[in-house]
């Protein structure tokens, strides 16, 4: 949008939107320009938003607007508003997605309406469709630049929606290649390791995803965990940190206990009777009853 076009007026209201990344408000717009007429403000307001040099965004229980760049404006040149709504109703989602049915009960439209304007939004790179690993069948949509939520994702133990056991045991066995290598380490020595290896071929693992995979090793007896004490062997360890270390006692090859699955699922967390990942639709459950 040239600047010519705008008014004075007009051009002001953009540089506090400016200079209010986060969103401009009514009670800033109110303060900065208190010399200047309601009406007129108002007026202006309703110019930038035709011009589509501002959008109206809900910030908790306040309306702010939000200045809309140069290359912002081409992808929203010549939408209507009703694609507009939902798009607001996309972007109100977040990373955590909407599907349509809830876009149908938040802006009202029509389902044929919803199906042709998605279509519209995803040609010009403003939304896009992910999967969620609650439901397979079912679309979700965000803005384009979100990456999708790890509970739409599923985290790092999903792959295209899918369950990814060959990755786990990948990982599984990284980390116990390093523990074994160095004669023990702890959670952050094998993290650092491991990522510094490449992670097995994801950088989307936190913390807390190893602590995981780790404790399955320990519930397999391939790892026993220590309490360093700072001296001799532990060192090279803080006092009081968790130490991983290659187990003297390795479980049999193959019983009826050792084979239970629940105890090195990296998900066990997340298992509950008729939820999404439950011992009734585990394949592994199912095969440990038939030992």
């Amino acid at each position: 949008m040239a600047g010519s076009s705008l008014s004075s007026l007009e051009k002001s209201i953009l540089e506090l939107c400016q200079e209010n990344p986060e969103g401009l408000s009514d009670k800033i717009l109110e303060s900065e320009l208190s010399y200047v007429p309601l009406a007129d403000r108002v007026g202006a307001i309703n110019g930038l938003l035709q011009k589509r040099a501002l959008q109206l965004f809900k910030s908790g229980d306040t309306l702010v607007y939000k200045h809309v760049s140069q290359d912002q404006a081409v992808q929203f040149k010549g939408l209507s508003s009703e694609d507009l709504l939902l798009y607001q109703a996309i972007k109100q989602a977040g990373n955590a997605g909407i599907w349509t049915r809830d876009m149908k009960m938040k802006t009202n439209l029509q389902q044929p309406q919803i199906t042709k304007i998605i279509k519209t939004l995803e040609g010009r790179k403003l939304i896009k469709a992910v999967k969620s690993v609650n439901n397979k069948s079912r679309k979700l949509y965000m803005l384009f630049e979100l990456e999708p939520s790890r509970e739409v994702t599923g985290g790092a133990w999903y792959t295209d929606a899918e369950f990814d056991a060959e990755f786990i045991q990948a990982l599984r066995q990284l980390c116990l290649a390093h523990i074994v290598k160095q004669g023990g380490d702890t959670l952050e020595g094998v993290v650092e390791a491991v990522r510094r290896a490449g992670s097995g071929g994801r950088e989307d693992l936190r913390m807390e995803d190893f602590r995981q995979v780790i404790s399955t090793l320990v519930f397999d007896r391939e790892l026993d965990v220590f309490i360093s004490t700072g001296t001799g062997k532990d060192s090279r360890f803080p006092v009081g940190a968790e130490v991983y270390r290659p187990s003297r006692s390795r479980a049999p090859e193959s019983s009826a206990f050792t084979n239970i699955p629940c105890g090195v699922c990296p998900v066990i967390n997340e298992c509950s009777d008729g939820g999404i990942i439950s011992p009734q639709t585990c394949v592994y459950f199912q095969q440990y009853l038939n030992f």
